[in-house]
This record gives C-alpha cells, sequence and structure tokens, in this order.
C-alpha cells in the first residue's frame, strides 16, 4: 500500500523532486527522488503534456524513470474551454473511478487530483515510451484500425447498457450531466467558422454544415439504442501505437470527454479520418463485421447489424462537427488548422458515402 500523502495540485513548471517523491510513495515506490526535468510533449490543444525523467537516491528498485505529466493548458482560450466544458475534471475522474474496469489499455496513473472549484488538475502517469502516437494527419493502415476496432470493442462492451452511468454527472451527456453544447452554440461556431476560413471550406462541407446546424437538435438528441461508455475524441493524434522496440500494440489517452452514449459515436468517428476515402470504402465491412462479432463475443445481445449500420451513418457526421466546434474554441495553430481541415474533409466524405444527410429530418 502507498503512503497516504497531501500533495498539492501544481503546475509543470513547479514539479519538484519532493513533489514527485511525495507521488511515488504514495503510488506504492518507496524511493526518494533526486532530481526533475521536464520537456513538453504530445500535440494537445487542450491539454499540456510533459515528459519528466527521474533520478534517484540509492536504488529505485522498480520505480520509473520517466513519467509523464498532464496539466491545464498554459493557453488562455484552450484553458477556458477545458474548464467550460468539464474536460479537466472529467478525465481526472475517468483514472479514478473508471479506467481500472474500461476494459481496454489506458497508461497507469500514479497520482490524479482536480480541484472542482477552479478545474486546476495534474496527472503523473506511465510513460508509454517506446511507442508512439499517431498522427491525424498522417491516419492509421488497416492492420492498425483493426486493432483500434478490438481495443473500442472491449472498452464499449464493459459498460454495455449499464444505467448506473446515466447518474453521474462528470461523464458527458448522461442524464444527471449539465448540457453543454446546445444548438445555438453549435450554429454560432458554425457561422464563426464560415467566417474565419471562407473560400477554404468546399462547397459539399458548407452544405453539410448546414444540415448539421439546422438538424442538431435531432443528431445530438435522436439517439435511442443502446448505450456504453464512450471516448468522444477517438483519433490516431490519442492512441500510442506499438514501435519495434515496444510498448503496448495499442493504448487509448486523452479522456476529457469520455461519456456514455452510443458506440458508433467512437467507430464511426474513427473511422472517418484514419483511413484513406478509398481504404475505407474497401475494408469497412470487414472491419465492422468483426467488432460487431467481438462484442457479441464480450457478451453484448440484442444489437444486430442492421441497427449498428444506420449507427454507423448516423454518427458519421461526428468526425464533421469535431472539427468546426473544436477550431473554433482552442489555441488557434497552422497544425491545428490542417488538421481541423483533414477531419472536415473525412468526415464530410463519410457523411457523402453513408447517405446520412437522407437520416435528418430535414
Amino acid at each position: 500500500m502507498g503512503e497516504t500523502l497531501d500533495l498539492p495540485i501544481v503546475a509543470s513548471a513547479a514539479v519538484t523532486p519532493e513533489w514527485m517523491t511525495g507521488v511515488l510513495r504514495k503510488a506504492g515506490h518507496d524511493v526518494t527522488v533526486s532530481g526533475v526535468t521536464g520537456k513538453r510533449v504530445g500535440t494537445g490543444q487542450v491539454g499540456e503534456s510533459v515528459r519528466f525523467t527521474l533520478s534517484y537516491k540509492g536504488d529505485p528498485k522498480d520505480a520509473p524513470a520517466t513519467v509523464v505529466g498532464k496539466f491545464p493548458s498554459s493557453d488562455p482560450e484552450s484553458r477556458a474551454t477545458g474548464v467550460n466544458f468539464g474536460n479537466y475534471i472529467r478525465e481526472v475522474n475517468f483514472y479514478r473511478e473508471l479506467a481500472d474496469s474500461a476494459g481496454l489499455t489506458t497508461p497507469v496513473c500514479h497520482h490524479a487530483d482536480v480541484d472542482p472549484e477552479t478545474s486546476d488538475f495534474v496527472l503523473i502517469m506511465e510513460d508509454l515510451a517506446p511507442a508512439v502516437p499517431g498522427d491525424q494527419m498522417k491516419g492509421t493502415t488497416v492492420k492498425e484500425a483493426a486493432l483500434v476496432l478490438e481495443e473500442a470493442a472491449k472498452f464499449h462492451a464493459s459498460h454495455w447498457n449499464d444505467e448506473a452511468l446515466d447518474n453521474v454527472e462528470w461523464l458527458f451527456e448522461t442524464k444527471a450531466a449539465p448540457k453543454r453544447t446546445q444548438p445555438d452554440l453549435i450554429r454560432l461556431l458554425w457561422q464563426g467558422f464560415r467566417e474565419r476560413y471562407g473560400e477554404r471550406i468546399p462547397a459539399d462541407c458548407i452544405e453539410i454544415g448546414e444540415a448539421i446546424t439546422r438538424n442538431y437538435e435531432f443528431f445530438k438528441d435522436g439517439y435511442d439504442g443502446p448505450k456504453c461508455l464512450t471516448h468522444n475524441d477517438f483519433r490516431p493524434d490519442n492512441m500510442m501505437f506499438s514501435t519495434a522496440e515496444g510498448g503496448y500494440p495499442i493504448a487509448v489517452v486523452d479522456w476529457q470527454s469520455v461519456g456514455y452514449g452510443c458506440c458508433m459515436a467512437d467507430v464511426s468517428y474513427f473511422l472517418s479520418g484514419a483511413l484513406k476515402r478509398e481504404e475505407r470504402n474497401a475494408h469497412e465491412h470487414e472491419l465492422l463485421t468483426t467488432y460487431h462479432r467481438r462484442l457479441k463475443e464480450l457478451g453484448v445481445s440484442g444489437y444486430s447489424r442492421e441497427e449498428m449500420m444506420k449507427h454507423y451513418a448516423l454518427y458519421s457526421f461526428s468526425l464533421f462537427n469535431m472539427a468546426f466546434t473544436a477550431s473554433m474554441i482552442v489555441e488557434r495553430t497552422e497544425r491545428g488548422d490542417n488538421m481541423f481541415f483533414q477531419m472536415l474533409r473525412g468526415g464530410a466524405d463519410h457523411v457523402l458515402d453513408t447517405g446520412a444527410l437522407d437520416l435528418l429530418p430535414e
């Protein structure tokens, strides 16, 4: 058992050997940290991730040589997004309360704390290197996509139709959770996106964006099927893949949007942007058939493939929706712009390929 220590919530620049000693002792490591150096890692826009290299007094035993810390964004706009949407509280609570039962591979969490009043938070987690992060701009191979959907099936099956989750206030879009994505806000973000990017937005994307915002209540509230835990930003940038040097085959990170909803909110979202359009069209039948079979093998019943495919089409809007909304509420960067337009294009192609516009009432 680890020690019971009262550790303050600190910013990345305030992490000291003494503080890290407390973290590791609380996690069950009988060690004293003598030195800490940090280096920013990742491309996250709502949170800041730092890899800390540790040195020890005496024998470190099985204590880690490196850990990864996550903190609020240093950009005021991105930080405000994390606070206003409950992202920081949500991620800390995921590691505290659900990571152990969620069914899929996530980094071991050594320390998780958040101030519910200010949303100041700190996470200290297992360093997943030599695994490397995926890249939304590059996408994945079909083999990697199959690996991702295997993890998705385990994750979704873990709390399938677990109605107790609907009473959890911090989970995204449960009955008990505050409504954070009101239709009027989505419409304002879409209009802002159109004004900011103008002619860069393809004509077919404008048509889809207008249709989504016109029918947003249906898109968000029209689902009445089975529910499960959902990641809600299930894309390559939030996954770590093994290399020849080692690492878990795949691990999923960034739990700021975890919620309770339709499994296709993750699967359709992922396939919209992770595979090139031609690859997705060529392989999605096999990938979805395997995913559906795994759900049944993991104990899920009463969810037909026909029902799944209807939901797959409905949630083809998800990546497109994330692209234009997120681009307007986080720090603007060149990579961010390019990534959001890659997501917008992939989402639009998926909507067109599934005929999802026909599902909307107007």
